[in-house]
């Protein structure tokens, strides 16, 4: 565990930070890797689309992100958009033009201020959102980690597109399916990621500056070198797909020849603009989300600036989409592996996209040998701390109004999507806090024959029903007290319930009496106030 410190004294000891941010920028780096290639296969894109991506996603947006610890790039849950729009528009040189210009409606949104949006979602649905995705991992990597890799590494959707199998289905048939290269190669991985996170590792003057996953790495490497040189068959097979496939460049002119460029006349087509408008919709979406997510899971509790961090995707966009790369949103799965990692500033971002520009351009062969069963290893170590059982025990003790839509967003997003689960914990959660305010935003007290209505906090259209529900609840013969001293603002269909009630109360006996009840509108017109100066209605 890495001390919390707190975040002002960053500055005051960058050596500190240095020393933090390479090794969890190189344990993003793996983990990016394979995510970045395998959203561009999905998205039926140009597998160096992805790597172009994830460079300026780590490097650019890295520079420019509101946030210290959120982690750009290629985003699967922008995959299915992506491929509908290359085919849509017919050629990903016309995509290109969809990414610049998504860009260029991000850079507006933050300008526009839009960044708060990600605050009207309820923590109980972040969290909720950050346990699913420890989950989805877990189960997305099961199958990687026995040797069954038919589909890619970055998969986060249930039914899953290449196959026509589901999550649980692919973990069954991988059970049955077992490759034992990759068991061992898994077995051993994991035991050394446990023995990292021992405190005898984490004392040791030496082993501590190693990190676990770059040893995990070299280890996979070498067993299964090994198992190549002295058996016939048992080693995994890069034509087999369980290798990492990065496409290799033998010069640097070969390098850039990978680089593809948008086509100009795809934006005079009107539905460029649609897609673009899309992408930048969702993609915002994603990364408020993501971003809003970073802050439960730093240990030093920073507060990002949404609207810089739109501003940020918004360039990174604009850059990707310039020289052929993906769409770029902030990523959870990055963001957690760096925070896992014990990535402290922004500079861990940059250098996993450095490292991936430096790989492609250097050892994109040796990359080529490592096993997707000690990256999906690493994988597994974050989602296991991404989906702790300390934190559904937490949950559980703040009572169902936070527990329910915490499981409800985890089994949506488990059982469909990222996206597609988010909104259905929306609007459980939304519920679950309307129905939470409806309750604290009035209370009714009596004695004898004297019954006390007092408005707690400000009231909106959306505490009508229960408002009606306590008038209902006012006996016959009685005096009643309705105080509006601690509300700020009513709404006017709050006025026009009382004031029905009033009329009725007459032919029941009532005697209503208000207290500061007058019309507290932002402004208040003169011609809209009635009753007296006391607030007596």
């Amino acid at each position: 565990m890495h001390v919390k410190q707190n975040p002002l004294e960053f500055q005051n000891h960058p050596i500190e930070n240095l020393k933090a941010d390479i090794p969890a920028g190189l344990v993003v780096f793996l983990v990016a890797l394979p995510l970045c290639l395998g959203i561009a296969l999905a998205s039926g894109a140009p597998l160096f689309s992805g790597i172009i991506a994830g460079i300026v996603g780590g490097v650019l947006v890295g520079m420019l992100s509101g946030s210290e610890v959120s982690v750009s790039g290629p985003a699967a849950g922008l995959a299915v958009i992506v491929a509908s729009s290359i085919q849509k528009l017919g050629a990903f040189e016309t995509f290109l033009a969809v990414v610049v210009l998504a860009g260029i409606f991000q850079v507006i949104f933050g300008m526009l201020k839009f960044g708060g949006i990600g605050d009207f979602v309820p923590v109980c649905v972040i969290k909720g959102m950050l346990a699913a995705i420890g989950i989805v991992i877990i189960l997305k990597q099961i199958p990687h980690a026995l040797g069954r890799d038919d589909d890619y590494i970055g998969d986060f959707e249930f039914l899953q597109k290449v196959n026509g199998d589901n999550t649980f289905g692919a973990i069954i048939h991988s059970v049955f399916s077992l490759n034992g290269e990759a068991v061992i190669i898994t077995v051993v991985s994991l035991i050394i990621l446990l023995a990292w996170e021992r405190p005898w590792v984490k004392n040791n003057p030496f082993l501590r500056y190693i990190p676990g996953p770059l040893l995990v790495v070299a280890i996979g490497i070498a067993l299964n070198e090994s198992f190549r040189v002295f058996f016939q068959n048992f080693y995994l097979k890069a034509e087999d797909g369980h290798l990492v496939q990065l496409p290799v460049s033998n010069n640097v002119s070969n390098f850039f020849g990978h680089f593809t460029f948008p086509s100009l006349s795809a934006f005079t087509n009107h539905k460029v603009y649609l897609a673009a408008v899309t992408i930048a919709v969702v993609g915002s979406l994603e990364t408020l989300l993501s971003v809003e997510a970073s802050e439960k899971i730093d240990p030093y509790k920073r507060i990002a600036d949404t609207n810089r961090e739109l501003l940020a995707q918004g360039v990174g966009n604009i850059a990707s989409g310039l020289v052929g790369g993906l769409p770029i949103t902030s990523v959870v799965v990055r963001t957690s592996a760096n925070v896992a990692a014990g990535g402290r500033t922004r500079l861990s971002s940059i250098v996993h996209g450095a490292l991936l520009l430096i790989a492609v351009l250097l050892v994109p062969t040796l990359l080529n040998r490592i096993p997707l069963a000690c990256l999906a290893s690493i994988l597994l170590m974050v989602g296991y701390k991404l989906a702790q059982v300390k934190l559904f025990k937490d949950m559980y003790r703040q009572g169902g109004e936070q527990f329910i839509p915490f499981i409800i967003t985890i089994l949506a997003i488990v059982f469909t999507d990222l996206l597609m689960g988010i909104g259905i914990g929306m609007v459980f959660g939304l519920f679950f806090v309307i129905r939470a305010n409806h309750h604290a935003a009035l209370t009714v007290v009596n004695q004898d024959n004297y019954y006390l209505l007092r408005f707690n906090k400000d009231l909106s259209f959306f505490n009508k029903s229960v408002l009606k529900d306590h008038l209902l609840e006012i006996p016959d013969n009685v005096h009643l007290i309705i105080d509006g001293t601690k509300a700020m603002y009513i709404d006017h269909d709050i006025y026009e319930v009382i004031e029905e009630f009033q009329a009725a109360a007459k032919y029941r006996n009532i005697t209503v009496e208000t207290k500061h009840l007058f019309y507290k509108t932002p402004p208040p017109p003169r011609w809209a106030r009635f009753g007296r100066s006391n607030g007596v209605i």
